[in-house]
């Protein structure tokens, strides 16, 4: 009589091979963009074979959309400095440190360009992108408001437009260096035009 062994099941995923598959994505969307990417590209980039990457995802779009969630769910802690010049500053710093990114400058673009032609990144971007910032936003105007900075009623979504909407062109649309003190302007502009 011969023992059977027990079926060991589904295989186990290991996070080591995950993770570098997740950072070859970002590299290749940066090397050759969303519509150029191909699952054979992630899998040479990350030293594992295809299978390793759909037993994960299913296609390329569920890959970046799943990535594009998990960078957005990693969040930025919410600046608490006291004073919303203080607390618009510290956003649009961190702000601009994450749009000058070297990876980060070149798949933003692309998977906006993406996300006009696809509803299902346009929704994953949004999202990954305004839902956290709209809550760091939110987050702000609530604390200027208990502390008689803001008015009751101020608005969220005119607050992320005046911090992020001028660092977000000059950096993403334009593509220009911040001269120096643009990051301090632009905080004491937000806070003029919040007040008024």
């Amino acid at each position: 009589m011969t023992s059977r062994r027990a079926p060991a099941g589904a295989a186990v995923l290991r996070e080591d091979v995950t993770d570098a598959i997740r950072a070859a994505v970002f590299e290749e969307l940066a090397a050759v963009g969303f519509a150029r990417m191909s699952i054979e590209g992630i899998a040479r980039r990350a030293g594992v074979g295809k299978t390793a990457v759909y037993r994960r995802w299913k296609s390329k779009l569920a890959l970046v959309l799943d990535l594009v969630s998990a960078v957005a769910s990693q969040g930025v802690p919410a600046p608490a400095t006291g004073s919303l010049y203080g607390d618009v500053r510290a956003l649009i710093e961190v702000a601009s440190h994450a749009l000058r990114h070297p990876v980060a400058s070149q798949v933003i673009p692309d998977l906006l360009v993406e996300a006009a032609r696809n509803p299902e990144i346009a929704d994953a971007i949004r999202t990954a992108l305004l839902d956290g910032r709209r809550g760091l936003a939110a987050g702000v105007v609530r604390d200027a408001v208990e502390r008689g900075e803001l008015p009751a009623g101020a608005d969220v979504d005119r607050a992320l437009d005046l911090m992020i909407g001028p660092l977000y062109w000059r950096l993403v649309v334009v593509r220009t260096e911040l001269p120096d003190g643009y990051l301090d302007d632009l905080a004491t502009s937000a806070v003029a035009a919040l007040k008024a």
